[in-house]
């Protein structure tokens, strides 16, 4: 059963083995499906940016998937296909396939998110197009080992520094290192994502473009009111832009219909009244937040992960925090309640145990996919289907 088995292999590493994925890639790519890829990368916006164009090539007629990561609820989100999550029975019969392809010794190497990525391309061997969001990196993430048609790339910044290196330029070149032929940029706060592309474009002879490069005033007069139809905050037009940057590249028209269905959920979601969830976990994340919510305050649903910098978070955030209320995530990552609390005290921020929400106050659940699940399972309130 392909959740046992995932179960039985760790979600985090504290190190990686980068040459595993391209190994295996190599011994079993002649029996991969030859798609489509549209790969994107960056910190923050992948998921509603990749959602945004599988969306749309799914309403004009193609079939599409879109791979994504991590879940909230169930493993069943992470593989998009035509419209829908991909439901067990396909999950099971593409793991039995994915099985005969790997020796026994690939397959237990294989991580997690190794595995299911290859599990993602069984499952889209009809589709025309995928869209391919990096987990944390770039160059050396799992994603990267296979053939792009182009490469979106979101906004990046600090995030994963274990990993990707501890200056901001190591990690835009790491990012920028998977681009293969031809990339659009995001607009992109650190400005030294501009001077590594370009410099990287002249070296390596890659067609990188601003994606502001690719639509004319008819897309900007669509993108407005696709905008104003689906209610969308700023950060998310900008989302929606990139995405239709990527259509423009593709040669493929589109109207504003196309993208009636494509909101991704966990994004700034109002689900009542009185309650915002965002999956957000990094600096950038909060600065977006703080931007499309202010000057309202908000009591704040948190936790956090030992290796985020959410004193810097918090500090983001403290114009727009009436109080914090900790909420218990399941995770051998979580920061100990002791260094958070201290954060808070230094901070001077209230603070509490979060147990219930109230309906005369307004709730911002935020910190990681793993708060959005916890703060969703507690208040039995939402029956929820992503």
């Amino acid at each position: 059963m392909l959740q046992n088995f995932l179960n039985a292999k760790p979600l985090y590493y504290d190190e990686i083995d980068y040459t595993r994925m391209p190994l295996v890639y190599e011994s079993i790519k002649s029996y991969l499906p030859k798609v489509k890829i549209i790969h994107i990368i960056g910190t923050n916006a992948k998921g509603t940016t990749g959602r945004f164009l599988a969306s749309a090539l799914n309403s004009l007629g193609f079939n599409v998937g879109h791979y994504s990561s991590p879940h909230i609820l169930e493993f069943n989100e992470r593989i998009w296909k035509n419209g829908k999550n991909i439901d067990n029975e396909t999950l099971e019969i593409a793991h039995k396939e994915l099985q005969k392809l790997l020796s026994k010794e690939a397959s237990e190497a294989l991580s997690y998110f190794e595995y299911t990525t290859f599990l993602a391309m069984i499952v889209y061997k009809d589709c025309e197009y995928v869209v391919m969001e990096a987990g944390l990196g770039g160059e050396h993430d799992a994603t990267a080992v296979f053939d792009k048609i182009l490469t979106l790339v979101t906004p990046i910044s600090y995030d994963h520094e274990a990993f990707l290196g501890n200056s901001l330029n190591e990690i835009v070149t790491t990012k920028l290192n998977a681009i293969q032929n031809s990339a659009i940029l995001a607009s992109q706060q650190e400005k030294q994502v501009y001077k590594i592309a370009d410099a990287m474009a002249k070296e390596k002879s890659l067609n990188i473009k601003k994606y502001r490069q690719m639509l004319d005033l008819d897309d900007e007069k669509k993108i407005q009111n696709i905008a104003k139809k689906l209610k969308l905050q700023k950060y998310l037009v900008e989302n929606l832009s990139l995405s239709i940057s990527a259509l423009k590249f593709l040669n493929i028209k589109y109207s504003e219909e196309n993208f009636e269905n494509s909101k991704l959920f966990g994004r700034l979601s109002q689900i009542s009244k009185n309650v915002i969830i965002d999956v957000g976990h990094n600096p950038l994340a909060a600065s977006v937040v703080l931007e499309a919510l202010r000057p309202k305050k908000y009591v704040l649903v948190y936790n956090t992960y030992k290796d985020k910098d959410y004193k810097k978070i918090l500090q983001i955030l403290k114009p727009i925090i009436e109080r914090v209320e900790i909420i218990d995530i399941d995770s051998k990552r979580a920061q100990t309640n002791e260094n958070l609390n201290k954060t808070l005290t230094d901070l001077e921020i209230d603070y509490s145990v979060f147990n219930h929400t109230s309906s005369d106050v307004g709730y911002l659940v935020f910190g990681s996919f793993s708060v959005v699940e916890a703060f969703i399972k507690k208040e039995k309130k939402w029956n929820f289907k992503i």
